[in-house]
C-alpha cells in the first residue's frame, strides 16, 4: 500500500513509460505515412473514433469500479480480522479461569499464539501467485518490485510458524492442505478441551466458539478474493476495446488536424500520446487493483494488519518484548 499523499511524477512515469512509447509508435508511424508518402486515406473521419471511444471509456469505468470494490471489500475483510481478533484476545484473557495462575498463562498464550499463526499462514496462502495476477508477469510491476520487499517472499512459512507453535504441532500443520483452516480447527479443539476440564462456563464457550466461526467467516470472504479473478470476458474486453481505440486515435486527429493546414499535421503526435496514455493508464491502474493480496504497491496491507494485531495481542498478555511495527519502503509497505 502506497503511505503518501499521492503518486508524483517521477514514480507514475517511469511506472506508465510502455503505454507512453506503445502511443508513439502508433502516432508517430501514420503521420509520418501521411506526411511523406501522401497515404491521405489514412485519415478517418472524427465520428466512428469518438463512438468507439465512448463504448472504451464505458468499459473502463465499469472495469475500474469493480476492481476498486474488490480492493476495498479486502481491506474491510481485514479490518474485521482486527477487530474479531482483538474481542477474541480479551474473551480469552477474561473467559479462560484457573485457580492455578501459570497454568492459566499458558492457556492464554497458547491460544494468543496459535492466532499469531492463523494470521501467518493465512497471510502466506494470500500471497500465493496466482497464474491471472499480474505483479510477477507485467513488466512494469516486476521493475516496480525493487522499489519493496513482500515479507512473504522473503522467508517461508516453516520459519515463520516456529515461533508460534510447538514442534509437534508445526508438522502437523505443514502436513496439510490449507493451514489456515487447520489452525482454526486447533483453536476450536482446545477450546472444547477447556470446557472439558470446567475452565470455561457454557455461555462463555459458545460465545468463544462463535469468535472462531467469524474468523472463518472472514478466511472465506479473503479466499474468495483470492481464488476469483476478476471475471477474464470483462478484462479481455477492456484490452481489446482500449488498444483498438488508441490505435484508430492517431487516424482521427489526423483528420481533423489535416483540416487546419500542412504543419499542423504534427500536433497529431502530442495529442494522440497524451489521450491515450489516459486510457491505457486507467487499464493498467485497474489491473494493479483487481488483485488486493498479490503482492503489488497497491495491495491491501496484510502484513503490516497481521503485525499489528500480534503486537496488540502480545500488550494484552502483557508482554514486553514487543515486535516492531512494519515500516515501510519507499512509502510502500506490505
Amino acid at each position: 500500500m502506497y503511505i503518501k499523499n499521492r503518486y508524483s511524477l517521477r514514480h507514475f512515469i517511469p511506472w506508465t513509460r510502455e503505454k507512453i512509447y506503445q502511443m508513439l509508435l502508433w502516432s508517430v508511424v501514420p503521420t509520418l505515412l501521411f506526411y511523406l508518402l501522401g497515404w491521405t486515406w489514412l485519415a478517418i473521419p472524427w465520428v466512428p473514433v469518438a463512438l468507439l471511444g465512448t463504448a472504451t471509456a464505458f468499459i473502463s469505468g465499469f472495469s475500474n469500479t469493480q476492481t476498486y470494490n474488490r480492493l476495498w471489500e479486502a481491506r474491510q475483510i481485514y479490518g474485521a480480522i482486527i477487530n474479531h481478533s482483538r474481542t477474541l484476545g480479551i474473551m480469552i484473557r477474561d473467559f479462560i479461569r484457573t485457580k492455578d495462575r501459570d497454568q492459566e498463562d499458558l492457556l492464554h498464550k497458547q491460544f494468543f499464539y496459535r492466532h499469531f499463526a492463523w494470521l501467518t499462514a493465512l497471510r502466506f496462502q494470500l500471497r500465493e501467485v496466482k497464474s491471472w495476477e499480474n505483479v510477477k508477469t507485467k513488466s512494469y510491476n516486476l521493475e516496480y518490485l525493487n522499489y519493496y520487499k513482500v515479507p512473504e517472499w522473503e522467508t517461508s512459512l516453516e520459519e515463520e510458524l516456529k515461533r508460534y507453535l510447538t514442534e509437534e504441532e508445526r508438522v502437523f500443520i505443514l502436513s496439510k492442505k490449507n493451514r489456515a483452516v487447520q489452525l482454526l480447527a486447533g483453536q476450536s479443539a482446545q477450546l472444547r478441551a477447556v470446557h472439558e476440564l470446567g475452565f470455561i462456563s457454557d455461555l462463555n464457550y459458545v460465545a468463544l466458539e462463535n469468535q472462531f466461526k467469524e474468523l472463518y467467516d472472514q478466511e472465506g470472504k479473503c479466499e474468495r478474493i483470492k481464488n476469483f479473478p476478476y471475471p477474464r470476458q470483462f478484462a479481455t474486453i477492456s484490452v481489446f476495446f482500449t488498444n483498438a481505440f488508441c490505435m484508430l486515435l492517431p487516424l482521427g486527429f489526423l483528420n481533423e488536424f489535416s483540416k487546419l493546414g500542412e504543419n499542423y499535421i504534427w500536433l497529431t503526435v502530442p495529442f494522440s500520446v497524451l489521450t491515450g496514455w489516459v486510457f491505457l493508464v486507467l487499464q493498467q491502474i485497474g489491473e494493479s487493483s483487481e488483485n488486493p493480496f498479490e503482492g503489488s504497491a497497491n495491495d491491501v496491507s496484510i502484513s503490516q494488519i497481521s503485525r499489528n494485531i500480534e503486537i496488540d495481542l502480545r500488550d494484552m498478555l502483557g508482554e514486553d518484548n514487543l515486535p516492531a511495527p512494519i515500516v515501510a519502503e519507499n512509502d510502500i509497505i506490505m
